[in-house]
């Protein structure tokens, strides 16, 4: 395993990290999460990733131990004691380590842990050709059951999800809500684009609020392309001119294939191209 992890103030190689076994985290998913990438070894949308992890926190009533500027420099740390080039970064705060109990106070100090290892790439071809995703049977968490907009630790949910499109032979896995409207991807975001215009499901109907989503969104505001958030049935994404994906380390990703079937003529559309250019500007 390469990389190096912060465990509480304490520095080692990934393969020396660890965590009690009686952490919460381990023993019930309680903890919330964020995934950064670095350009040029700087994590990108650091305020950003910050502000949605204290939200996710607040929402499981989990104090996180650190300031955004502790947290900056305990990241920092952690990037300098990883040698290599660009690096996939995961933090993750849980409710610590305490008895076999549901009762928070069971556990008075929040567990630390920042993950740096080698950012891993795609291939070419995903970004050139697009990919194939997977209308999967494994439906988002309802929001009154475990929202979605938590970004937990508690990954069932979507890890069964990816499962099912890796047997169905697609690189991710598009969920729907309750309701049967696309929401969202296992990793990723989710958009369509049609006679020009930018569509992507709304929050509300149950997803996380990806940061390299609204990244986008912006972008696409900024270069004048219409953009809506609304709820998307099945069939108008398999009816889109364009589709893509947004996440961390997947950037934006083109969508030629949903299931068996060609999204548009089958090759990364003008507005994707457009927005995929716009990022690497951005970014780089």
């Amino acid at each position: 395993m390469q990389g190096v992890v912060y465990v509480n103030g304490v520095i080692t190689a990934a393969d020396a990290a660890v965590v009690p076994v009686f952490d919460h985290g381990f023993l019930y998913g309680e903890g919330v999460y964020e995934t950064l990438r670095t350009y040029k070894r700087a994590p990108f949308l650091f305020a950003e990733h910050m502000a949605r992890l204290r939200r996710s926190a607040g929402m499981i009533a989990l104090a996180v131990p650190m300031t955004d500027a502790e947290m900056a420099a305990a990241v920092g740390s952690t990037i300098d004691a990883c040698p290599g080039g660009e690096l996939y970064i995961r933090i993750l705060v849980t409710r610590g380590v305490g008895e076999l109990t549901y009762n928070p106070k069971a556990t008075p100090q929040p567990t630390l842990v920042i993950i740096t290892k080698p950012l891993p790439g795609f291939p070419a071809a995903n970004y050139a050709d697009g990919i194939r995703v997977a209308l999967v049977g494994v439906r988002r968490n309802h929001p009154d059951a475990l929202n979605p907009q938590i970004k937990s630790n508690n990954l069932l949910n979507n890890a069964m999800a990816a499962q099912e499109a890796i047997r169905l032979g697609a690189d991710e896995a598009l969920m729907r809500n309750h309701d049967g409207f696309i929401v969202e991807c296992s990793q990723s975001n989710f958009f369509v684009v049609k006679d020009g215009r930018l569509a992507t499901p709304p929050l509300g109907d149950g997803l996380l609020p990806g940061i390299t989503r609204q990244f986008v969104i912006d972008l696409a505001r900024e270069a004048g392309i219409a953009v809506e958030e609304r709820p998307l049935l099945p069939v108008e994404a398999q009816g889109a001119d364009e589709a893509f994906i947004t996440g961390t380390t997947r950037e934006i990703t083109p969508v030629t294939k949903i299931d068996d079937q060609p999204v548009g003529n089958g090759k990364p559309g003008p507005v994707t191209t457009k927005l995929m250019a716009m990022f690497a500007s951005r970014a780089s």
